[in-house]
């Protein structure tokens, strides 16, 4: 039969053989987990970038609006003061030819 040294050598080696595999299938898990929460990281990270690109390009077309509405505002503006010249220069004219209808019934009376 076997000594029992030996006996208790050939145990410990089974038990480091076998706390070794425990220790790797462990480490495996850990691994695998790890490289799962970064794939949802990634993701997680692609759609934020989706998201804040949607944003921009909302914000880009709310602001062409605005510029739109701007340069819309700017010609009726314009319009507003060119018909106001108009009558303001229409109106001076007539305020002018009654000055001088009254001016000349002065005269001649």
């Amino acid at each position: 039969m076997m000594s029992r040294p030996v006996v208790l050598v050939f145990l410990l080696v089974i038990l480091i053989i076998t706390s070794q595999f425990e220790w790797k299938a462990q480490l495996a898990n850990e691994i695998e987990a790890s490289r799962s929460i970064s794939q949802k990281q990634q993701h997680v990270s692609s759609r934020e970038e989706i998201v804040k690109e949607k944003i921009i390009l909302s914000q880009e077309k709310n602001i062409q609006r605005l510029n739109e509405l701007v340069q819309s505002l700017q010609r009726q503006l314009l319009q507003c003061r060119s018909s106001n010249n108009t009558v303001n220069g229409t109106g001076n004219s007539l305020a002018a030819n009654v000055n001088e209808i009254e001016g000349q019934q002065i005269v001649e009376d």
